[in-house]
């Protein structure tokens, strides 16, 4: 599949979920989490660490996000990345999109023997959808 069409497929959707949101704005996990804020959509911050994250309530893990969302962006450390890529599989979670840094080797398989649309090792969100810093 050509990648101009997984991204219109993993944006087409209502929910979304960030994966490694941060409190801290000068991180990706933040800015990434402002970027879909900033174009409107709906989205849900994952982080174990925090209760509101950008004046959102966060959900500790995949598995607290209700509804489920249609897709999962992934910023973290590729040693915590296979497990939230697992735990979006087994949600049922079609769209993935690992962030520049957040890549390993297998969540990558996991996906592709899933059937996942998944994006890596290319563009990050917020060059795609265009992020500006507030």
């Amino acid at each position: 599949m050509h990648l101009d069409v997984q991204i219109a497929d993993f944006m087409n959707g209502d929910w979304f979920a960030v994966a490694g949101a941060s409190t801290d704005r000068r991180k990706y996990g933040n800015k990434v989490l402002r970027c879909y804020q900033q174009h409107g959509h709906a989205v849900v911050p994952v982080n174990p660490n925090a209760d509101i994250v950008e004046e959102l309530p966060a959900a500790a893990s995949l598995n607290a996000v209700l509804p489920r969302p249609h897709a999962v962006s992934v910023i973290t450390p590729p040693s915590v990345t296979e497990q939230i890529v697992d735990d979006a599989i087994r949600l049922g979670v079609q769209h993935i999109w690992l962030q520049p840094g957040a890549e390993c080797f297998a969540a990558i398989k996991a996906c592709q023997n899933a059937g996942v649309n998944l994006i890596h090792s290319g563009p990050c969100i917020l060059v795609v959808l265009g992020y500006r810093e507030t």
